[in-house]
């Protein structure tokens, strides 16, 4: 099957299943937001879910998997399935060991971990934060499993379950919304129990396909492989170089404790909506051009290697250039229609739509670091993305605490759009320096080619809901009726622009979509 044709697949099952998760990320927030609103409970409650949140994020959304697809793809090229299948059901069974003893661990250091993601909870806001924080540690056992299951799984061409594993998150804990949290003295215990029946459901998830492909991690067997003391050296460089985002939010949220009542769950919010296009595009995007990049490298097929890291390139800045600039242009509508309910009121929703356009400013680098890191871990190269990532880090951490004091939580989004172009700088720099030269004849013509349509679309979108969208409507069917036709009509637009313009990127997803039509 042509690299092309495979990426496209991927993407098409990955994007899928993520807009599904995202969808019922929205509801899960949206509840949130309506039975706690934005204070005291929500705040311990984000402030306690950042850790296993983390976790989730840093592992299960790429980072574990771009250290383990290129070890197993290399095992199963030089020696067949039999033999990477022995390494995946070692590593599940060492994995687990290692994960049982370090929950507990974590359990015994938990005031550590709160004093250290959120310095500035107090007295009640504290003890509450700490019993939330040790309720929910259980959780890093199943994402940890998820995410190691997820990259054995896209190593076989299998994306869906993987990909699927949010949603079951989901489903815990807004059914523990409720279900349980109406029942409980204290209800935002609820969300915490939530979380733990969520990460049962995803680990639950990716036995049946693990099975299929002969892989029975409970059975008893050896726990190590030769080949995990490559899959060790990679990780810790791997999760910080391309999980630095997540770092950098987290960084934020450790920040935001120190503004005022409420700073947190704002930027929990506005992160939140960012996530939808990052999730949908970029991450789907790169957990299906990983496989083909550790093929193309095993293979040492430079060509081919360079020809699907511009593709991928092309293609997540002709998706996320226009999400970033809707966001922008929509941002206090958006949140409007998602958030203001019940205990999110109109100052809430101010608060969470300023944030969230400083964060929009970044959503394009946030998307494209993933595609580049994604080239530099096929390569096996970790160093590189290890020292953007720290550089990044940097930057945001002396940004952040500088923007704050004038700019509140706006200045800590910022600050966290800027720390992903600089890494992105550095990331395109070695890269290019590594494959001896990237595509640029094609890559840059489709880059400012997309940055026009997207700037003009832009221009409409502004027009059209100045005239259409209600200033203040209390029917949220309205609402909603007016932003989908503001979208809509944007999407269409951007679309017969780039159809004008004789767009690749547009071409090439028509005619993935009239083959899979075909095919059906």
């Amino acid at each position: 099957m042509h690299e092309r044709t495979r990426l496209m697949q991927a993407a098409g099952v990955v994007g899928i299943a993520t807009l599904l998760s995202r969808l019922l990320g929205f509801a899960r927030d949206a509840a949130i937001a309506w039975y706690f609103g934005a204070g005291f409970a929500s705040d311990a409650f984000i402030a306690a879910f950042r850790l296993p949140n983390l976790f989730r994020r840093l592992l299960g959304e790429g980072a574990f998997s771009s250290a383990v697809v290129p070890v197993f793809t290399e095992v199963m090229v030089a020696h067949g399935k039999q033999e990477s299948n022995r390494l995946a059901a070692a590593a599940l069974r060492l994995l687990a060991l290692i994960l049982f003893f370090s929950v507990i661990a974590c359990m015994a250091a938990a005031p550590l971990l709160v004093r250290l993601l959120a310095p500035g909870f107090v007295a009640e806001k504290y003890e509450l934060t700490l019993y939330l924080t040790r309720i929910m540690l259980p959780y890093l056992f199943f994402v940890c499993l998820v995410a190691l299951c997820g990259g054995i799984l896209n190593v076989y061409n299998h994306f869906a379950a993987p990909a699927l594993a949010p949603v079951m998150l989901n489903l815990g804990i807004i059914g523990a919304i409720f279900l349980i949290a109406p029942h409980l003295n204290v209800p935002v215990v609820g969300l915490a129990i939530g979380v733990i029946i969520g990460g049962a459901l995803q680990l639950t998830l990716q036995v049946p396909p693990l099975a299929r492909q002969g892989i029975f991690f409970w059975c008893k067997g050896p726990v190590f492989h030769p080949a995990m003391r490559r899959i060790a050296r990679l990780m810790l460089p791997v999760i910080v170089g391309g999980a630095v985002y997540q770092i950098n939010i987290l960084i934020s949220t450790l920040l935001g404790t120190l503004l005022a009542e409420g700073s947190v769950t704002v930027l929990y919010f506005a992160d939140r909506l960012v996530q939808f296009p990052l999730g949908l595009f970029a991450i789907a995007a790169t957990t299906a051009v990983l496989p083909s990049l550790s093929r193309q490298a095993a293979a040492s097929d430079w060509p081919g290697l360079k020809e699907t890291l511009g593709q991928g390139l092309r293609i997540i800045l002709f998706l996320t250039f226009p999400a970033m600039i809707g966001l922008m242009i929509l941002r206090e509508p958006i949140v409007a229609l998602l958030f203001e309910r019940g205990e999110f009121d109109a100052a809430a929703v101010r608060l969470t739509a300023g944030a969230l356009s400083y964060y929009a400013i970044g959503l394009w680098a946030f998307a494209t670091v993933r595609i580049v890191a994604a080239g530099f871990f096929a390569l096996q190269d970790t160093r590189t993305p290890l020292l953007a990532a720290l550089a990044s880090i940097g930057v945001n951490l002396v940004l952040g605490m500088a923007l704050m004091k004038s700019m509140a939580q706006n200045g800590l989004a910022l600050a966290t759009s800027v720390a992903s172009m600089v890494n992105l700088a550095i990331l395109v720099f070695g890269i290019n320096a590594r494959l001896e030269g990237l595509p640029w004849r094609r890559l840059l013509p489709a880059i400012v080619r997309t940055m026009c349509i997207s700037a003009l679309m832009g221009l409409f979108v502004w027009a059209l809901a100045a005239a259409i969208l209600p200033v203040s409507s209390p029917s949220i069917f309205l609402k909603a009726a007016g932003l989908l036709t503001v979208v809509a009509a944007g999407a269409v637009v951007y679309l017969g622009l780039s159809w004008l313009l004789n767009s690749r990127e547009l071409a090439g997803l028509l005619e993935e979509f009239h083959k899979r039509k075909s095919r059906s």
